[in-house]
């Protein structure tokens, strides 16, 4: 339960960095930062899958690269339904999911890797 709240803090911190780096995302505190984080782990647990089964052949032709449009879509779905997470436009979530990303791979990458 411990690590589960820590990796929901760090990624409430992870979109804040996002917003920090990247004008195209903004988010007005942290408890916005946190109620996003939150949605967009409930997102990518409950309705990414669904996404990814229903556009596999797109997914497949694309070589893949069709689940970055995927995680765009969830970032700016739950920036539509969190007040204090704004995104300004279908670019700004992509990019946005990327960086968020990335941030929430090195972060975990990081804390992981100081246990062993």
């Amino acid at each position: 339960m411990g690590s589960l709240l820590l990796r929901w803090l760090l990624n409430a911190l992870a979109l804040l960095a996002v917003a920090y780096l990247y004008p195209g995302v903004r988010v007005e505190s942290f408890f916005a930062a946190a109620m996003a984080a939150l949605a967009l782990g409930l997102a990518n647990a409950l309705i990414r899958p669904i996404l990814v089964l229903l556009t596999l052949p797109v997914t497949i032709i694309t070589l893949g690269l069709f689940l970055f449009v995927i995680n765009a879509a969830l970032f700016w779905l739950v920036a539509q339904v969190i007040q204090g997470f704004a995104v300004q436009g279908f670019l700004a979530a992509l990019v946005g999911s990327i960086l968020y990303s990335l941030i929430t791979l090195a972060v975990s990458w990081l804390v992981t890797g100081a246990k062993k």
